[in-house]
């Protein structure tokens, strides 16, 4: 079987469709999808203690670490190639055992090693469980890379709906059944074998595996490429639990986690998904360097559309919001949570770039800057955390602008744009992000005493309506711009 691509030739009318199509189902499902799991996270929240949290965060370390390294990036690789033969996908999935079945070993040899390190032997428990994780991750590769080479969201969309609705409730389940920490075990594990088993479904990919590897050096090689890309982001991002869960306890990790978690769902949940699309767009664009940089910047503009009053709002709101969603027991994450939300502006823009330099051939792009935020990040961590999650927080906001600004110099010029023009689509709505935040702030200032639910409430409804009213005054043509792209 020869998969023989003439995307290049397509209309741009046929192209533009398709990533509508894309985007509606990979975010719209996405966006379901979270409705579901918050839902049961924040119940969850409410329940488990913050050294539960703290615990599992110690294994997330271990975790993320070896899972950048399940062949993801081969599967990328698979997607960005213009043509594929049948050999090559028994090929991919033969690499993906082959690489999940090594992690897994891998994992609990380092079980033991990583309680040692925190102090914690309940450590290496978690781990060895977790350790079956990496059984279905092959089977949820593939299928991703079949589907999305055809830029074929929809079918992933019911998938993952249906993977988030049997984690959320082994998540509600687990935590009312008195699991504890093995609740957010369990939970993860239900999502991957329901994703691998309904992938797999929707995908008719379940093909003999090839261990013959052969003539698929390329495939290999911008794997490898990639993995290297998310090895430094791994330390970017994974530095300060690590670094953090050697000095704090349990409870204090948990805090901080925590805190990262709610200041990090639009970028970690609703940014991740548009940016798989991206990433099939530009491969299928990257010989127009014009429309590459065009779509880039329309993606700049609607993202922060969104982005910038979310984490302004989260910023000013976080006592309310804190002690509504999490309860009291959770009031040490409220300075937090505020220092946080000021820097994931700069993590947000920051992740944008990644997607556009790897689809137009350049993945080594992307591995120098994570290398460069890499070593940032953990130097300001270091610095950082004799002050506890506050003293994390405060290195966040210094060191990701500086960050974000190798990223620009670096990718700017490959994206075929300048940092002007990337300005100019950020400038209107943080015009009207500032104008809300200083309403809210004053509103905020002068509202007599409140529970938390209403106070955060009235705060909410006054941001929306403020940033509303500012958006047509600093940023019509992008919100035309947006009905325009929602409506088509």
């Amino acid at each position: 079987m020869d998969v023989t691509a003439n995307q290049q030739n397509q209309p741009p009318e046929s192209l533009a469709r398709q990533v509508r199509n894309a985007v509606i189902w990979r975010s719209g499902s996405q966006i379901l999808a979270q409705l579901v799991q918050w839902a049961a996270t924040f119940l969850v929240i409410r329940i488990l203690s913050p050294h539960d949290y703290g615990l599992y965060a110690m294994t997330g370390v271990v975790l993320v670490f070896l899972n950048m390294l399940n062949g993801y990036g081969l599967a990328s690789g698979l997607v960005q190639r213009p043509t594929i033969s049948h050999r090559e996908v028994r090929q991919l999935f033969g690499m993906l055992i082959a690489l999940n079945l090594t992690l897994a070993l891998a994992q609990l040899a380092i079980a033991p090693v990583a309680a040692s390190y925190y102090r914690q032997p309940q450590v290496a428990t978690l781990l060895r469980v977790q350790s079956l994780l990496y059984i279905a991750t092959p089977f949820i590769a593939l299928p991703y890379a079949l589907l999305s080479r055809e830029m074929d969201f929809r079918r992933q969309a019911k998938v993952n709906m249906i993977a988030s609705v049997v984690s959320a409730s082994t998540a509600l389940g687990g935590a009312l059944a008195g699991l504890g920490v093995w609740t957010l075990v369990f939970a993860p594990m239900a999502l991957f074998y329901t994703r691998a088993i309904g992938m797999t479904i929707a995908a008719r990919a379940l093909v003999w595996p090839s261990f013959d590897f052969r003539g698929a050096g390329g495939l290999a090689r911008f794997g490898g490429v990639m993995a290297a890309s998310q090895l430094f982001w791994f330390l970017q991002s994974q530095a300060d639990v690590f670094i953090g869960g050697r000095h704090f306890t349990p409870h204090m990790l948990g805090i901080y986690t925590t805190s990262l978690f709610l200041t990090q769902i639009f970028v970690s949940k609703f940014v991740p998904p548009l940016n798989e699309v991206a990433f099939s767009a530009y491969a299928r664009i990257q010989h127009d360097a014009d429309a590459t940089a065009a779509a880039f910047l329309k993606a700049v503009r609607v993202i922060m559309l969104v982005a910038l009053p979310f984490y302004f709002g989260l910023a000013i709101t976080a006592e309310p919001l804190v002690l509504t969603m999490l309860g009291d027991k959770w009031a040490e994450a409220i300075p937090v949570v505020r220092l946080l939300a000021c820097a994931m502006p700069f993590m947000t823009l920051q992740v944008l770039f990644t997607p556009a330099s790897d689809a137009l051939g350049r993945p080594g792009i992307g591995v120098r800057n994570g290398a460069t935020g890499a070593v940032i990040l953990s130097a300001a961590f270091l610095i950082a955390v004799r002050w506890g999650p506050v003293g994390l927080g405060w290195a966040w906001i210094c060191a990701y602008p500086l960050y974000l600004g190798f990223t620009c110099r670096r990718s700017l010029p490959v994206i075929g744009t300048s940092l002007a023009r990337v300005a100019g689509a950020i400038t209107p709505p943080l015009a009207a992000a500032s104008v809300m935040a200083m309403a809210v702030l004053l509103v905020d200032a002068r509202l007599p005493r409140l529970a938390p639910a209403p106070h955060l409430a009235v705060l909410v409804a006054v941001g929306g309506a403020v940033y509303g009213g500012a958006l047509f005054a600093f940023a019509r043509g992008t919100i035309e711009e947006l009905v325009a792209l929602v409506r088509r």
